[in-house]
């Protein structure tokens, strides 16, 4: 009996929740956190010098120097957010967010694992499952 009771609610809720929905959410969502801090990091087309700063005092990362750090990551927190909104190299996008919220996680902010775990799941879920129907790549004929 509850088993069928919950069959049942599982099934309507399927049929609430379109797929492409959830997918165009997963994307949107996330891309508006990473476009939002790019903003940070610029005036105009400028790298600003507290991201010089920060990138050299504060982020600090050991594998390379801080100004390529800044350069890149300034550079992927604009190019990949648009991509992702657009559903445009979705897949690809959301991995290269993938790599940049484990380099935040590990060498940044490690204790912020519960906001980075949801940036992650929302990124996976395009890198898994593609970008949906409301997408470029889709139009496009470049994802499935």
């Amino acid at each position: 009996m509850i088993q069928d009771a919950l069959r049942a609610a599982n099934t309507l809720a399927a049929r609430l929740i379109p797929a492409d929905l959830v997918q165009l959410a997963a994307r949107l969502f996330v891309a508006w956190v990473f476009w939002q801090s790019a903003r940070t990091k610029v005036d105009g087309l400028t790298i600003t010098d507290s991201t010089w700063f920060l990138f050299d005092q504060v982020y600090a990362l050991p594998l390379i120097p801080s100004t390529w750090a800044a350069v890149l990551a300034t550079l992927a927190e604009h190019v990949l957010p648009v991509l992702l909104a657009l559903g445009l190299a979705s897949r690809i996008a959301a991995l290269g967010l993938v790599v940049l919220t484990a380099v935040i996680q590990i060498f940044v902010f490690p204790g912020a694992w519960g906001v980075h775990g949801l940036w992650a799941a929302s990124l996976l879920t395009v890198a898994a499952y593609g970008p949906g129907r409301l997408s470029l790549d889709r139009a496009l004929g470049l994802d499935r």
